[in-house]
């Protein structure tokens, strides 16, 4: 360590910082539980990620995860004896944030894998906030649908009352079901979350404070229900970038579908799609980033920071 120079003072960070090698150092000796055409399927489109990337970056965070699950369990079985309660132990609630086109879902979706393939073979379910937009017939009503993904966007009482259930051990909790293909909520569809050891819960906003009409924070946040909490980070050059991307591969893919919500866009040019992807972000994606999504990076406990390359450059751990 270089020695402090007088008349200066050494850098404060809640965060310990990890670079590459350091961090996978930390996950050697333990093997993956996924081949390439394992994590082909989990990936998200566009998202490029390879088993050596895994083997460095979320091998050891599912593990530094594991540790802080079993340490709950053990926290709420002495917590149990000393007060003579016989509650059964809630879900341990990982919350995933991040901008669109970062990487999140395929984040999400890794811990989900690596979590359950674990030494307890834990149960890991995975909900997305997606489900808990309002349907765009609501939008449109209120005028929002240009917003969509915006933090009024969501019903966000019942997002709310969805993890107080989850969070005081109730079985068959139900969240909403979303399609991408659609662009809109599915009605009538369900997923059922009935106390899984594990929930991972992935979304633009989930760090997001919250504000009422009149400006002022309810008394009840989302994060009061996350036991642990990661934001995937990157430079927004790169995520705009990652964005246009993704948008020109939908084109050939998804928008393809004569049943797609943006089927409109699949005949669109290179140039009429990239000119298109960025109008997109410049109206929607980029001020939600930059007005809601990055100002909750510091609420992570952990946060990944990608290079150019989607690789994970540096991961900021918060102390204890």
């Amino acid at each position: 360590m270089a020695p402090v120079t007088a008349g200066t003072r050494p850098s404060i960070s809640p965060y310990a910082v990890f670079d590459r090698a350091s961090w996978r150092a930390l996950g050697e000796g333990t093997t993956l539980p996924l081949d390439e055409s394992g994590l082909r399927e989990l990936a998200s489109l566009g998202d490029r990620i390879d088993l050596g990337e895994v083997a460095t970056v979320y091998r050891p965070l599912a593990e530094l995860l594991g540790l802080h699950v079993t340490a709950s369990r053990r926290l709420w079985a002495t917590q149990s004896d000393f007060l003579g309660d016989t509650t059964a132990k809630v879900p341990y609630v990982i919350a995933v944030a991040g901008s669109v086109a970062v990487g999140k879902s395929t984040t999400a979706r890794l811990l989900q894998t690596l979590l359950a393939a674990g030494p307890a073979a834990p149960r890991v379910d995975l909900v997305t906030t997606d489900g808990f937009l309002l349907p765009n017939a609501v939008l449109e009503e209120r005028g929002l649908l240009g917003r969509k993904g915006f933090p009024e966007s969501y019903d966000r009482r019942a997002l709310l009352r969805f993890l107080a259930d989850v969070k005081s051990g109730r079985p068959a909790v139900e969240a909403p079901v979303y399609s991408h293909l659609s662009y809109d909520i599915v009605p009538g569809a369900r997923q059922v979350v009935d106390r899984p050891d594990i929930l991972v819960l992935e979304g633009l906003n989930v760090l997001q404070p919250g504000r009422r009409a009149d400006g002022t924070v309810p008394e009840v946040l989302m994060s009061d229900f996350f036991d642990f909490s990661v934001y995937v980070d990157a430079a927004e050059p790169d995520i705009r970038q990652w964005y246009v991307d993704r948008f020109l591969a939908l084109r050939r893919t998804a928008f393809a579908d004569t049943g797609a919500y943006f089927h409109r866009f699949a005949g669109l040019t290179d140039e009429q799609a990239r000119a298109t992807a960025l109008d997109i972000w410049s109206a929607v994606n980029g001020p939600n980033l930059r007005d809601n999504i990055a100002p909750t990076r510091s609420r992570a406990r952990l946060v990944l920071q990608k290079a150019a390359d989607h690789q994970i450059r540096r991961v900021l751990l918060r102390k204890l």
